[in-house]
């Protein structure tokens, strides 16, 4: 196996990595981005906290009345779940590459403007991985 491809593989297995984490440590409250309190088995919105609080900029309004919304909540979810096991288990990458794609680029437009560059921040970055990875032939 050469090191393009290893590289390639890992990089693969660390973006599903980011989306299952999410995934996990919303619906159980980890303690790390969410608390067992606000958990989503516990009842708590994956989406309100973010949606209510964090978004800025001239779609801040659109965003903000999506909050805790339940399809806005399963949606992102599943979203998350389906982009971390496509890419961890390499089956249906490229859809999994557009659902996270997605995802990055909603989260991007509901931070507008980014804070650290006038246009590029890491919500960019990922999408370009994703598309990377979704391009690369898998065999």
């Amino acid at each position: 196996m050469n090191k393009q491809k290893i590289v390639f593989i890992a990089l693969r297995l660390v973006m599903g990595f980011i989306f299952l984490w999410a995934f996990l440590d919303k619906t159980f409250g980890l303690g790390f981005a969410t608390t067992a309190e606000k958990a989503w088995i516990n009842g708590g919105s994956p989406t309100t906290g973010f949606l209510a609080n964090a978004v800025k900029g001239p779609f801040a309004e659109i965003f903000h009345s999506l909050a805790g919304v339940a399809v806005v909540d399963w949606l992102f979810m599943l979203g998350l779940l389906f982009a971390g096991l496509t890419l961890i288990f390499n089956k249906y990458v490229k859809w999994g590459c557009v659902a996270g794609s997605l995802i990055f680029l909603l989260m991007y437009l509901s931070l507008l403007w980014p804070e650290n560059n006038p246009i590029i921040d890491e919500h960019i970055v990922y999408i370009l991985v994703l598309a990377l990875i979704g391009f690369k032939r898998w065999e």
